[in-house]
C-alpha cells in the first residue's frame, strides 16, 4: 500500500507576482474555486488514514483570506503544516502570525542578487522583499527553506544561490530543475541543457557530501539519485543520506503519486504539482478514492508498466525518471525521460 506521506494543497491561484516559470499561470485576477469547507472536508478525508505533511500553497497563499483556518484545521489533526510563500508580503507582525499557524515556511529565490532574481519572478522589488522574509523568519526562529528554480538564464547563479540560502539560516536549500508547464511552457528553449544538467548534478552530489549544517537536495531531477549510486560505487565514497523531516518522504527519485500528491485549486488531485493531467477532482470524488483507484497513480506504482528503456532500467526503482517531464516532452508519463542518461533524439520509446 502506498502512503501518502506529503501533500501539496494549491488554496489560491491569486498571486502578487507573474514568475515566467509558475506551473498554475497564477496572477492578481483570477479567483478561488474551493471553499474552506471543502477543503477542510478533504482533510478529514485524509485523515482516516494518513497524517502527511500538508503544505498549503499557491498561487500566493498569504492572499487568501483564510489561510490561518485552514492551518488551524489541518493542525488540529495532528498534522504538520507548511506554507510555501514567494515572501513578498511577510513583514513584523505576519511572521509572528506565521508562527502560531504554521511548522515550517519555504520562501522562492531564484538568485543571489536582485536583477537575477526579480528578472525570473517578473517584479522589480520581490528580491529585497524575500530577502527582509528570511530575516524576520530567522529572527523570530521560524524554521524555513529555501526553493530555487534555474533554467540558462540563472543557472551561472546556482552555487552563489545555494550560499545566499545558508547565509540567511534556511534549514534547507532544494534546487528546483525546472519542468515545462504552466508559463514555463514558454522556456523550451532556455531549459537547461542535458550535458549542463549532469555537471550541476555531480557538483551538488559532492557538496553534499561536504554540507554539514543545512540539507540541500535537488527537485525535479530524479536521475541524481543514479548519480549517487554510480559516483559512490566508483569512486569509494560512502553516501549519507539525510532527510528533513518536512520533506517529500523519501531518498529516491520521482515519487510522484507514489508518496506525495497535489490538490489544484480547482480541486484536481494531480500525482506531483508539476503533472499535466488529473487523476481526479475532489469535488466530484473523494481524495482517496482517488488515490487509491485513479489509472494515473496505478500506472505510476507499476514499474511494468513504464515504457521504453525505463521498463527495464536496473535504476527503474531509485530513480524512476520524471514522470511529469516525459509527458511535457512525449506526451506520455510512462514514457522515458527526456533528462536519462540513456536517452537520445534518435533513441525512440
Amino acid at each position: 500500500m502506498n502512503e501518502l506521506k506529503w501533500l501539496a494543497f494549491e488554496v489560491t491561484p491569486k498571486c502578487n507576482l507573474n514568475c515566467i516559470h509558475c506551473r498554475t499561470n497564477a496572477n492578481a485576477n483570477l479567483n478561488e474555486v474551493l471553499t474552506y469547507k471543502q477543503i477542510t472536508q478533504t482533510i478529514e478525508d485524509i485523515d482516516k488514514r494518513y497524517k502527511p505533511v500538508i503544505v498549503l500553497t499557491g498561487g500566493e497563499p498569504l492572499l487568501r483570506s483564510d489561510i490561518f483556518e485552514i492551518a488551524y484545521f489541518a493542525k488540529s489533526k495532528n498534522w504538520r503544516v507548511g506554507l510555501a510563500t514567494n515572501g513578498t508580503l511577510v513583514d513584523e507582525k505576519l511572521s509572528l502570525k506565521i508562527k502560531a499557524y504554521f511548522d515550517i515556511v519555504s520562501l522562492s529565490l531564484d538568485g543571489s542578487t536582485a536583477q537575477i532574481h526579480d528578472n525570473f519572478r517578473a517584479q522589480e522589488g520581490a528580491f529585497d522583499a524575500t530577502i527582509n522574509a528570511a530575516k524576520l523568519l530567522a529572527k523570530h526562529d521560524i524554521p524555513f527553506i529555501i526553493n530555487s528554480s534555474f533554467t540558462k538564464r540563472n543557472q551561472h547563479d546556482i552555487e552563489n544561490t545555494y550560499k545566499l540560502a545558508k547565509s540567511l539560516g534556511a534549514k534547507s536549500w532544494y534546487m528546483f530543475i525546472i519542468v515545462p508547464t504552466g508559463r514555463g511552457e514558454n522556456l523550451q528553449s532556455e531549459l537547461i541543457s542535458k550535458n549542463d544538467y549532469y555537471k550541476i548534478l555531480k557538483w551538488h552530489f559532492k557538496l553534499e557530501l561536504q554540507e554539514k549544517t543545512m540539507f540541500i537536495r535537488p527537485t525535479c531531477a530524479p536521475e541524481y539519485y543514479a548519480i549517487v549510486d554510480l559516483y559512490t560505487k566508483t569512486h569509494n565514497v560512502e553516501d549519507i543520506r539525510r532527510s528533513l523531516s518536512f520533506s517529500t518522504g523519501g531518498a529516491k527519485g520521482c515519487i510522484a503519486g507514489q508518496s506525495i500528491a497535489f490538490i489544484a485549486f480547482d480541486g484536481s488531485v494531480k500525482p506531483c504539482s508539476y503533472f499535466l493531467r488529473s487523476a481526479g477532482n475532489i469535488i466530484q470524488n473523494s481524495f482517496l478514492d482517488i488515490w487509491d483507484n485513479s489509472p494515473i497513480f496505478q500506472n505510476l506504482r507499476d514499474f511494468s508498466k513504464y515504457t521504453g528503456k525505463c521498463k527495464t532500467c536496473d535504476y527503474i526503482s531509485m530513480c524512476g525518471g520524471c514522470r511529469a517531464r516525459a509527458d511535457a516532452y512525449f506526451g506520455d508519463y510512462l514514457a522515458i525521460d527526456p533528462y536519462c542518461l540513456f536517452w537520445s533524439k534518435n533513441a525512440g520509446k
